[in-house]
């Protein structure tokens, strides 16, 4: 058996030990929702560390738990603190975390992050509907023996986002009056901030946002089948056009400010989710 797919399955079968819950929308809390949980029924948690042989985050302000719950009628399972591949991981451990929660049952997968505004008439505190994807500057989850039980080798990318749930996203919104910009975002390894020719080339890419994560789990997650939607909060201008010096600590203020709208925004989604995912 390959041994990512052994692991997958000793982790699969520790949470199962631990936790009798069934998830049908998984929900990754980014920078900015951090103190999300207080929105949900919570009806279980588990650190990381207490799952055999799972990554454990090691990003300040990335707490690192799982959170089983309802959303309105929705049960959910939240990732509080997610593993990024700069933190030194192998690729297939940063992304094991989305192939537990779809083996737990997941449907849908709920992609939130904080990232940098490459467009121009973004301003910090934005939320972005991601639309698509750029992939090819992280090392794709994909390579190596294909786990035929997960997916198949070749998996379609035409429509990782799915259209009908940024159609439920951009119609909540809507209703509650929630500005909501729409882009492409690029996944770079970090951990270093992006210099200003990189940014300059991004944008020359069409890319809108631009952070060091989300694609690979998107990846993983459409190549198991499961519905993918995602929202980024610009938590900063990126180099080249903001005047400014990049720091952590910015990126978590402008997330905490932009907290309560994007806190919104997923609840309501998500409980859409319930009748229309």
């Amino acid at each position: 058996m390959d041994v990512r797919y052994e692991k997958l399955l000793k982790c699969v079968d520790c949470v199962k030990k631990k936790i009798e819950f069934q998830p049908k929308v998984g929900i990754i809390l980014g920078s900015g929702l951090g103190n999300y949980a207080k929105q949900i029924e919570i009806k279980a948690e588990l650190p990381y560390e207490e799952i055999d042989g799972f990554p454990v985050s090691t990003v300040p302000g990335h707490a690192g738990k799982f959170i089983f719950g309802y959303i309105g009628q929705v049960p959910v399972v939240c990732m509080k603190g997610r593993v990024h591949y700069y933190e030194g991981y192998d690729i297939s451990d940063v992304v094991l975390p989305i192939r537990l929660m779809g083996l737990l049952g997941i449907e849908i997968l709920f992609l939130t992050n904080a990232a940098g505004g490459v467009n121009s008439g973004f301003q910090a505190g934005n939320l972005m509907l991601i639309r698509d994807h750029i992939s090819f500057f992280a090392p794709n989850p994909l390579i190596g023996p294909n786990m035929d039980a997960l997916g198949t080798r070749f998996p379609d990318m035409s429509e990782v986002y799915r259209k009908d749930l940024q159609k439920i996203i951009k119609e909540t919104a809507s209703e509650h009056g929630i500005k909501l910009q729409e882009g492409v975002y690029a996944q770079l390894t970090g951990p270093s901030f992006e210099s200003p020719a990189e940014i300059k080339a991004l944008s020359l890419l069409g890319v809108d946002a631009v952070g060091m994560s989300t694609v690979v789990e998107a990846i993983v997650a459409n190549h198991m089948g499961i519905k993918v939607c995602g929202i980024s909060c610009i938590s900063n201008l990126a180099a080249g056009i903001s005047t400014n010096p990049l720091s952590h600590e910015e990126v978590q203020e402008a997330a905490n400010v932009a907290a309560p709208a994007f806190e919104k925004l997923v609840t309501e989604v998500v409980k859409r989710f319930g009748y229309e995912g």
